[in-house]
């Protein structure tokens, strides 16, 4: 695999002026497209371009990346872009907007699908279709190299000497498979630690979920039995299970041993549990990803349930983001190569939709998962129910986000109304202090849109001063000197899509007046100012509004745009006094040992183990040190010099 960058020279006029405007749309014919920047980038690369498989990358003037594609030919794949008539819309904005590419040629094809994907994925290319899925999937996991392993719930990477099971689409379903494993097996869930510094048995092993190996209430051998049996459970084999657990309740019986009896009865019917719905739980799916395509005013959902051991581990809503003109099958194929680019893939994906380029994306993912991946549009039988659920759960999803979406556009067109606005405001930012006498004092600001709360936007300040304790005014200043220092910065290379439309202030005229004066001084304009504060009684519900152009007012105390601008300044409060805690948590817990050279955790550990605290580290002198576990002489002397810089070694 080898990459190149290929484009104009930044001598050239070309890279030195700006991209055009992707608003202007001027192209209409084939005799204009010839004329654009962009074209004449692309042709400057093809110059120098191979016919070889690949991934190429359209950079815009600022070189972030347009967008991001695959081909089986390069040269060919991107000489259609020249041909600016023939694109649709989308790609005509994209191509007027491109600098400059670059590309990374690959083997085959498969191995450039898969890197595209990855590239999509980490670089979010504002034209390519967008998944976004920014959490992890937690798992079950059960400790192999323990003499008693323990069954436990993981999210992140692969631990080294344990299996993991799933991935589970939520913390819900992992619970749920977690509590069924400890009813019918008995293996513990505690940590080592716990396990290791028990005397007598815990609760678990009262209430039946845990055969208490901790303190020899099962043998070794027995133990072992049960985690066998828990991994078939595991892995789908469970209708051998039930036929062998059926076999010993009927000896117990037979053998007067009722209570053992009906343990295994509890077991078997908690394992019956899980099979009660066929379409949920499809005998003829042990290993599959469902995914339920829906679309509907102009937005897609796609439905992904999560299906192991032929057990249902749950379903997830996703709503990828893409222009209204995609089709469905592209649209689940860009779709399913970003989604499998950081987890595994099961042996069986079924989509409702045909897609394109199917077999080279299922020859992709075989060669990512190292086994055969099958994709599959069924059209009767078990598997079209399971996939008709997932299309159903789909549609039901998306026509809530639609509603909700509704109703933040009718609140957002509010807020225009009520602070005079031309249009409903984009984005909102909402900005807010939080300290304790002016230490380990934090800005914050979040970010409200047409979506909802804009997470991905929030933003922390650690205040750095000089700021006098407890001044609320010069803390906002430098937050919002941070904040617009920048934004000027990239509105000045004509990227403007993080500037707000209106900011929010907790705070009444005076707080008001002291934000506008930092506003007018960095000279930022095209910006609705609203200080919100509450009345002399602190009621929510009576607050005052502050826009500098006319008397404060107040809203009626049901007014939905009122209750709207309350969730955004409790929101900021909330964000402020969590980060606040955070930062004030982290300073606790640090040691003036932390700012030793070669001083890192272990060591640290092993000195507050041995003299008790970092003042007895200090007190110490340089024989205790070299006494200490871990701590060799040029170590000690290196801690004894930190602690006395007058000392000179002898």
């Amino acid at each position: 695999m080898t990459a190149e960058k290929t484009g104009n020279d930044a001598s050239q006029p070309l890279s030195a002026q700006p991209a055009p405007n992707p608003d202007e749309q001027g192209v209409q014919a084939q005799d204009s497209a010839d004329g654009l920047k962009g074209v004449e980038a692309i042709r400057h690369a093809l110059r120098t371009m191979p016919y070889a498989p690949g991934v190429y990358r359209m950079l815009g003037a600022r070189g972030e990346v347009l967008y991001v594609g695959k081909a089986l030919s390069l040269r060919k794949r991107v000489t259609s872009y020249t041909h600016v008539a023939r694109l649709p819309e989308r790609l005509r904005r994209m191509v007027s907007e491109t600098v400059t590419m670059e590309i990374v040629t690959t083997h085959t094809e498969a191995e450039a699908l898969l890197l595209e994907a990855n590239y999509i994925k980490r670089m979010k290319p504002r034209f390519n279709i967008l998944l976004r899925d920014d959490k992890s999937y937690p798992w079950l996991m059960l400790t192999d190299e323990h003499p008693f392993p323990q069954i436990a719930k993981h999210r992140g990477k692969p631990v080294k000497g344990a299996s993991l099971w799933g991935p589970f689409a939520s913390a819900w379903a992992v619970n749920q498979t977690l509590n069924l494993i400890q009813r019918v097996f008995l293996l513990r869930s505690c940590t080592d630690a716990v396990f290791n510094s028990r005397s007598r048995p815990c609760l678990l092993y009262q209430i039946k979920r845990c055969s208490a190996p901790c303190v020899d209430r099962i043998e070794p051998q027995a133990y072992a039995q049960l985690v066998e049996q828990a991994r078939d459970f595991l892995s789908g084999k469970d209708g051998a299970l039930r036929e062998t657990l059926g076999h010993q309740m009927n000896e117990a019986s037979e053998a007067l041993d009722f209570e053992r009896a009906a343990l295994l009865r509890d077991r078997i019917r908690a394992l019956a549990q899980m099979q009660e719905s066929s379409t949920i739980n499809p005998a003829s799916l042990p290993e599959a990803d469902v995914l339920g395509l829906w679309q509907e005013g102009g937005q897609t959902c796609i439905q992904v349930f999560f299906i192991r051991g032929g057990r249902n581990n749950g379903s997830r809503s996703f709503f990828p983001a893409h222009t209204q003109d995609e089709a469905a099958g592209d649209i689940l194929s860009a779709f399913i190569a970003q989604f499998y680019d950081d987890k595994p893939c099961p042996a069986r994906i079924l989509v409702n939709a045909d897609l394109p380029e199917q077999a080279l994306l299922s020859e992709a993912l075989s060669l990512r998962r190292g086994r055969k991946v099958e994709i599959t549009y069924p059209q009767r039988g078990e598997k079209k129910q399971v996939l008709d659920h997932a299309v159903t759960n789909a549609r039901d999803a998306l026509k809530r986000r639609l509603a909700e979406t509704a109703g933040q556009a009718r609140l957002l067109e509010g807020v225009a109304t009520l602070f005079g606005l031309s249009a409903p405001p984009n984005r909102i930012e909402v900005y807010d202090n939080s300290h304790i006498q002016g230490a380990h004092a934090y800005g914050v600001m979040i970010v409200g849109g047409p979506e909802g709360f804009d997470r991905k936007a929030y933003r922390k300040f650690r205040i750095r001063g000089p700021v006098t304790p407890g001044d609320d005014f010069g803390m906002m200043r430098e937050v919002l000197e941070r904040r617009f220092g920048r934004a000027l910065k990239e509105a000045e290379s004509g990227d403007t899509s993080n500037w707000p439309d209106v900011l929010l202030i907790d705070g009444g005229a005076g707080q008001y007046s002291a934000v506008r004066a930092v506003l007018d001084e960095l000279g930022v304009t095209g910006v609705t100012l609203v200080g919100i504060a509450k009345g002399p009684d602190r009621d929510a519900g009576r607050e005052w509004f502050y826009t500098g152009t006319g008397a404060p007012f107040q809203l009626d105390p049901r007014d939905p745009v009122l209750y709207y601008l309350q969730r955004l300044r409790d929101e900021a409060h909330r964000f402020a006094i969590t980060t606040h805690r955070a930062g004030r948590s982290k300073t606790l817990v640090t040691s003036e040992l932390d700012d030793i050279p070669g001083v890192g955790p272990a060591r640290k550990k092993m000195l507050l183990n041995t003299f008790g605290s970092a003042r007895t580290v200090r007190q110490a002198g340089l024989a205790e040190l070299e006494a200490a576990p871990g701590i060799n002489r040029e170590m000690a002397r290196i801690i004894y010099g930190h602690f006395h810089p007058d000392w000179q070694p002898g």
